[in-house]
């Protein structure tokens, strides 16, 4: 059956010990193409290379164009904080990407996102008595995340809430946030130490 192999490799990937694949690498080992972007990331960011961006140093043109690409995401997205902040916990929901949770659960507080919101999200179950915003960030979000495509009725909510410079944001986000997602999963990237791993993986 074609759909064995396929099966049997998932299986053996989830039975895979869990050590990081792509660790910190040490100050002294970097090549110059990697301790310049590691510098330049640090004075852009005002901390080390960390999280998602250990692994893809691996590649230091990829690691300094995604951190560019996050700073406007991040902080200055026309969604603003709250939206921005819904949208990264959704993707760390679908991708199971215990990182990215973690790192942006205090954020989404921070900026407004209701406990009873971000608790559904973490249960994989669509929140109730969301605001127009967040409806329509929600929504075109989950489709994009599991659909892989976007309903007429989601786009036209999100277009008439956003615009379509915030709903170009506001996929910029999912995809962004999908990659560094992606890349920590595929790497193994540790979660620090002490931090709990909140979110349970989705039944298969």
């Amino acid at each position: 059956m074609p759909d064995q192999p396929i099966a049997a490799s998932a299986a053996a990937a989830t039975s895979a010990p869990t050590q990081d694949r792509m660790p910190p690498i040490a100050d002294e080992a970097y090549t110059d193409a990697q301790k310049r972007a590691a510098e330049e990331f640090a004075a852009g960011r005002g901390y080390a290379v960390s999280g998602p961006f250990v692994p893809l140093i691996r590649s230091p043109e990829v690691m300094l164009r995604a951190k560019a690409m996050g700073d406007y995401l991040r902080f200055r997205s026309a969604l603003g904080p709250r939206l921005s902040e819904m949208i990264i916990l959704i993707v760390a929901r679908e991708w199971t990407q215990q990182y990215e949770w973690a790192f942006h659960h205090g954020f989404a507080v921070k900026a407004g996102l209701r406990r009873e919101i971000i608790d559904a999200i973490a249960d994989g179950r669509r929140p109730g008595d969301m605001a127009e915003d967040e409806e329509a960030a929600y929504e075109m979000s989950i489709e994009l995340q599991r659909t892989k495509r976007v309903s007429d009725e989601s786009w036209r909510k999100a277009i008439a809430k956003f615009g379509e410079q915030g709903v170009i944001d506001l996929i910029g986000l999912n995809g962004y946030y999908t990659l560094l997602a992606m890349t920590m999963n595929a790497a193994r990237t540790a979660v620090p130490p002490g931090m709990a791993k909140p979110l349970k993986r989705f039944p298969d």
